[in-house]
């Protein structure tokens, strides 16, 4: 059986609701995009796409290797962005400010990822929570920019869990289940 996988951060409660308030005030604009849901809120460590099922228990076990020692990390909720730039912007993003103990942990997956046969991501980290992928064939309105400079920022949260995740994919959006948690401490 083939799953999609990917290893994440979960949003606790009161930077959920920050994050799901931006996203809902943006949804509202009526842009051409495939908005996030509410529960797809979260931050992204390590994609590893397509898998066979038989693989899940060998990436859940780098990934118990990969936090061992790591603890609670203090993030912040930074204002939104676009990637890949502005020119042609393709992912509508809210960025998240942590220090080094998050890159510590993103790097601690994908050289664990990379030694159970998963190639590194090839481009430098950027910690963020995606809200939401322009339609292909279109573009946002021209004041896209001065819309998502009112957006985010300010709030901080303790990222107190890594998860592995399967995401299911649906015409009405991904879903995602929970195949592995683990608690920093």
């Amino acid at each position: 059986m083939i799953v999609r996988l990917f290893i994440g951060l979960p949003l606790p409660s009161e930077a959920h609701e920050v994050a799901a308030g931006e996203l809902r005030r943006l949804r509202q604009r009526g842009w051409p995009v495939r908005w996030v849901g509410d529960e797809g809120l979260h931050l992204t460590l390590k994609f590893f796409g397509e898998v066979t099922s038989d693989r899940m228990d060998t990436i859940a076990e780098m990934l118990s290797f990969a936090g061992q020692g790591m603890r609670p990390m203090p993030m912040t909720l930074g204002g939104a962005g676009v990637f890949p730039g502005p020119e042609r912007p393709r992912v509508i993003k809210l960025d998240v400010e942590a220090d080094s103990e998050l890159e510590l942990l993103q790097d601690r997956i994908e050289r664990g990822g990379e030694q159970i046969g998963f190639p590194p991501e090839g481009r430098p980290f950027h910690p963020h929570i995606t809200l939401g992928r322009v339609r292909e064939g279109h573009r946002l309105p021209p004041d896209w920019s001065q819309v998502l400079q009112t957006v985010g920022g300010g709030t901080t949260f303790l990222a107190d869990r890594v998860v592995l995740y399967e995401s299911r994919l649906s015409p009405s959006g991904p879903t995602y289940t929970v195949r592995q948690e683990l608690r920093l401490e």
